[in-house]
């Protein structure tokens, strides 16, 4: 039987993420159980794993999120504004509103912290980041203006931006105050896009 709340949907996946948060970023991922985190969200391990197939995705929980982004940059985007330009102004956005995914937020340094700790997360963000490229590249695919180059641009796109994170996320960890390092993350996205433009642009 189902522990009293475990049919909550949205409410019941956002609880599960934050015990799970809460207990990672205290003990570390590799010592934590599915089962404590199940009982510190008060449901069934079963009802995690529903949520969340594997132990991994508790803590890197936004690729749904990213994966929106992704595709309402290419598919939202203002007439006239070319796919780089919008996932441009994306990512922009997102390190203006210190948004999770920029990597300025001041809650990412724990987070960073403890994914570099653990070899299983560094692998399932591996993972994570091949999976957005894929997303990218086949939403570029009815592009026309790109004729052939969406896969190129869905991987350097991609790259580039996990680049940028790594190297914020290192001087996060090593103890740098991030808004001392917001400034520079901001420009190093604004020259990967410099980049990209320069090396794979649309087609007139």
């Amino acid at each position: 039987m189902p522990r009293t709340g475990e049919r909550g949907g949205p409410q019941t996946r956002a609880r599960i993420s934050e015990a799970a948060t809460r207990l990672f970023l205290e003990r570390g991922f590799d010592t934590v159980t599915v089962a404590e985190v199940a009982r510190e969200a008060g449901v069934s391990s079963v009802t995690v794993f529903k949520h969340f197939p594997r132990k991994e995705d508790l803590l890197l929980d936004r690729t749904v999120d990213a994966v929106e982004l992704l595709r309402a940059a290419v598919r939202d985007r203002t007439p006239g504004v070319d796919v780089t330009e919008s996932l441009r102004g994306t990512a922009l956005r997102l390190v203006d509103g210190r948004h999770p995914l920029s990597g300025v937020d001041e809650r990412s340094v724990p987070f960073f912290r403890t994914v570099a700790a653990s070899p299983a997360l560094v692998a399932r963000a591996r993972e994570i980041a091949a999976d957005l490229q894929h997303t990218l590249t086949e939403e570029l695919a009815h592009d026309p203006a790109f004729e052939g180059d969406g896969p190129l641009l869905a991987a350097f796109f991609i790259a580039g931006y996990a680049t940028v994170l790594m190297e914020t996320a290192r001087r996060l960890i090593a103890g740098e105050p991030p808004s001392s390092v917001v400034d520079d993350h901001r420009a190093r996205v604004e020259h990967l896009f410099v980049a990209l433009r320069s090396g794979v642009a649309p087609r007139a």
